[in-house]
């Protein structure tokens, strides 16, 4: 009889499937499917070796509880394994994790804690500064680091790689995979460039904003890949080339992969697939590219597969007439070349400093940063109100005036729905492909239908 004894035997020996509609380059690209993992992800593959190797180290004992910074897919696989070894399991996740796979965290019997995004590494509120404090706090904690653990890439040599090499003959000639902690492609390509005789490449597929690809680190929206510093896990020198992909061409990959091949997969799946077929429309008939694919996309359904959150955050269609982006453009701030010019101030800052800004600016809000301009998205800590501050003394701190986050309105919408939203709200930011594009009031509104009014005036 073939029965597993336990659902950690189920981990490995994914498929791997061609991708047809969304490549149409002669160059086969073949997806290695690891969402059909037990826990949904390739993080399964991770967890055992991680906790079996700090089992045999005394580092984790009987009783003792696992505590880790995750985006959510780490914390399941290791959630799967503390089921079957009698461990207590507590997560840190980034607050854009979505609630989906939070829950899903939950479910396994974990515990979740929820750290802000925008926050540097070393800050105490970091979802990395989090899990150290816990685990300073906690009896026989033991925390796996996935960031430097050994055991992270050599569970991806010891099967992630071979599966690759055997499944294709040994034809492999480039692995595209998304770098997040380093683990994955680290060992994958170590196991691959060895096998081949270094034939193979190995491309690096990032968030734009990653420092992987350059960036600064500074926040971008697909979960799970990218980071703002250089994890232990990871060694540069197996990659042997990173391409950047943004979030608005990630999400919609993503969304064509569901829907065009049948793979409900995550963003970092449908960042991987972007830079795969980039990569093939410049190579040869004779070349075979795997991409992986490294999670599900049944955490991301009220996210990347839900139009309305597509459409406000401006990652579905185009600004063209009545759209809000004309209203935006006609305004004159100047689209996103200028988006640093966008009406906001350092949340450090002090009421007189914000006040100037409004002076300087005009209109009657700004947006609160928790770092420098440009103004990146997942870096709004909230709004200020003129009224506020003018109510307070100019040599006082803004901390304590800090209003909501504005409601969110795509650039391609329709200018009603910004009106819409503002019979409630009292600002709302616009977005264009997730970059905040400008800051609307009611006011804004008022003068365009002034504007409009006169343009039809006989």
């Amino acid at each position: 009889m073939r029965i597993a004894s336990s659902v950690l035997d189920l981990i490995g020996s994914t498929p791997l499937v061609r991708l047809n509609a969304v490549n149409r380059s002669e160059v086969p690209i073949v997806a290695k499917v690891e969402y059909l993992n037990p826990g949904g992800s390739i993080k399964d593959r991770i967890a055992v070796r991680i906790v079996h190797a700090a089992e045999a180290s005394g580092e984790l004992r009987p009783g003792g509880t696992i505590v880790e910074p995750t985006s959510g897919n780490t914390g399941v696989g290791l959630a799967l394994v503390a089921q079957q070894r009698g461990y207590r399991c507590v997560f840190v996740v980034p607050d854009k994790v979505a609630e989906d796979k939070r829950a899903v965290l939950r479910a396994y019997g974990a515990e979740v804690v929820v750290a802000p995004t925008a926050v540097a590494p070393e800050d105490p509120r970091s979802y990395y500064s989090v899990s150290d404090r816990l685990v300073r706090e906690t009896p026989g904690a033991f925390k796996p680091n996935q960031y430097a653990n050994p055991a992270g890439p050599a569970s991806h040599a010891a099967s992630t790689g071979p599966e690759i090499w055997e499944a294709t003959d040994g034809r492999i000639t480039h692995l595209v995979a998304g770098v997040g902690t380093g683990g994955t492609i680290t060992g994958t390509a170590r196991f691959l460039k060895e096998a081949s005789g270094g034939s193979v490449q190995v491309i690096g597929a990032d968030p734009v904003g990653s420092i992987y690809s350059g960036g600064t680190g500074r926040p971008y929206l697909v979960e799970g890949v990218g980071e703002d510093f250089w994890p232990g896990a990871y060694d540069p020198s197996l990659v042997d080339e990173v391409i950047a992909v943004s979030d608005g061409d990630s999400f919609r990959m993503t969304r064509r992969l569901a829907r065009e091949e049948g793979l409900l997969v995550g963003g970092s799946s449908g960042m991987a697939t972007v830079a795969a077929v980039r990569l093939a429309s410049r190579l040869g008939p004779d070349d075979l590219v795997v991409v992986l694919l490294p999670d599900g996309g049944r955490g991301y359904l009220g996210k990347v597969f839900d139009d309305d959150w597509m459409r406000r955050r401006g990652f579905l269609g185009t600004a063209g007439v009545g759209s809000v982006g004309e209203l935006v453009r006609r305004k004159d701030v100047g689209g996103l070349a200028d988006a640093g010019s966008l009406p906001a101030v350092r949340r450090d800052a002090t009421v007189g400093e914000a006040i100037d800004v409004l002076r300087r600016r005009g209109g009657s809000r700004l947006l609160v940063l928790s770092a420098p301009q440009p103004v990146v998205l997942g870096e709004i800590a909230g709004t200020l109100d003129a009224h506020r501050l003018l109510a307070a003394a100019p040599g006082d701190s803004i901390e304590a005036l800090i209003g909501p986050m504005p409601a969110f309105v795509g650039a391609a919408e329709p200018v009603a729905a910004a009106r819409a939203t503002l019979t409630a709200e009292e600002s709302v930011l616009v977005l264009d492909d997730g970059r905040p594009l400008d800051l609307l009031t009611r006011t804004d509104l008022l003068a365009h239908a002034s504007d409009d009014h006169e343009g039809t005036a006989p």
